[in-house]
């Protein structure tokens, strides 16, 4: 059993319903709080959205939310009226398990867009997965699973902290490993806390802490139709009123630090991945130009191609910050890998390419840090690097 200190009043489940032609495959989630809870979404940025992403930009936020139902292996995306149509019927029958309104409830979906929902296996799916409703670790790793497409491994963190003497927790899980980009991606992830927060306050909370981890990832630049961000705070922890002034801002920091946390477990179980490539940019003008800088490089082909072959290939890194779109003089640069300074105020430094080699070859992680002298903007960007597993994978993403 694994050892996570949940977040207090909530159950979780994961099936498999049907969507996914092995029957070994979970494929549904049903995460429900036992009270009403506040909640509130960041959502993609594309103009094309999938279904559950406008039934749920409909109804948040809101305080009396009492979970979410999610399916894997079709993303309800591209499907006109009948998929807003599926969509809300997923909620009606959620609520009817959960003995609430319709539109108390969420939904979430991924995979193949496209393609019609299988409601006939669906809502059989929901019934059975609402049997199964538990608080447990157990079942947390069931939900989590029945999220997945083509990750490897299941994405949870969870954070326990003390807010005017009381204990909090939040739970997080997440879905992702390609078709991302800024923006969120092909993504899904859930935050649950059972501190008490307004769902005025949990708005803007939710789109900082997007903002600041899941809209910080790239894999290869695509932003999806699905990605979906949702923030729960039930108030299970205490009965006291939502929390404000800097008890608000201590809890909107830990909800941000589990979102950076479930982010960067993305990166690093991208597809065909080998490395997680971690990139610092500092010393800009504002926090957006090293956002751009930072996007920038992640998303090179070039780039991520030199790290997957392990070339230290110093000039691919610079390049690209060159025409990321800001503004700056060569001098204003200086570029470390790990622990090698490689490029100090627009000149190459003497290093020895073996060793810079052999930092490729020998980390999972890799640190790129540029620093530049023009104020005091700053990025954490998380990417990987591109191989020949994660074309193949793409390649046969359908057939």
């Amino acid at each position: 059993m694994n050892n996570w200190h949940l977040a207090r009043g909530y159950r979780f489940a994961g099936v498999h319903s049907g969507i996914r032609p092995d029957p070994d495959r979970l494929d549904l989630a049903l995460i429900v709080s036992d009270a009403p809870a506040a909640a509130a979404g960041a959502f993609t940025q594309n103009r094309v959205r999938a279904a559950p992403v406008r039934v749920c930009q409909e109804r948040l936020p809101a305080e009396d939310v009492r979970g979410v139902v999610v399916c894997s292996g079709n993303a309800n995306a591209c499907t006109g009226q009948r998929g807003l149509d599926d969509a809300r019927r997923m909620t009606v029958v959620a609520a009817e398990t959960v003995g609430c309104r319709p539109t108390q409830m969420l939904v979430c979906s991924t995979g193949v867009i496209g393609q019609f929902l299988p409601m006939q296996a669906i809502e059989p799916g929901i019934r059975a997965a609402a049997d199964v409703l538990t608080a447990t670790p157990d079942a947390l790793d069931a939900a989590a699973r029945a999220i997945l497409t083509t990750d490897t491994r299941i994405k949870v963190v969870t954070k326990t902290i003390s807010i005017d003497n009381i204990e909090v927790r939040l739970t997080g899980v997440a879905k992702g490993a390609a078709m991302i980009g800024p923006n969120l991606a092909t993504m899904l992830a859930f935050v649950f806390t059972d501190a008490a927060v307004s769902a005025v306050d949990l708005a803007p909370l939710t789109v900082r802490a997007a903002d600041q981890s899941f809209n910080c990832v790239s894999v290869e630049g695509h932003t999806s139709t699905n990605d979906t961000l949702l923030l729960f705070a039930n108030g299970q922890a205490s009965a006291g009123r939502p929390l404000s002034g800097e008890a608000l801002g201590q809890f909107s920091d830990a909800a941000t630090g589990v979102c950076r946390e479930l982010a960067q477990a993305i990166a690093a179980d991208a597809e065909g991945a080998t490395h997680l490539i971690v990139i610092d940019v500092e010393g800009l003008r504002d926090d957006d130009e090293a956002r751009r800088v930072a996007k920038t490089i992640a998303e090179s082909a070039l780039v991520k191609t030199a790290v997957f072959g392990a070339d230290p290939n110093w000039g691919r890194i610079v390049s690209a910050a060159g025409y990321a779109g800001v503004e700056f003089e060569e001098e204003q640069l200086s570029l470390w890998m790990g622990d090698l300074l490689l490029y100090h105020a627009g000149a190459p430094q003497p290093f020895e390419a073996e060793a810079a080699s052999a930092y490729l070859k020998r980390e999972r992680t890799i640190h790129l840090r540029l620093r530049f002298t023009l104020g005091a903007g700053r990025c954490t960007f998380w990417t990987c690097d591109l191989t020949h597993e994660y074309i193949r994978l793409n390649a046969e993403y359908t057939t």
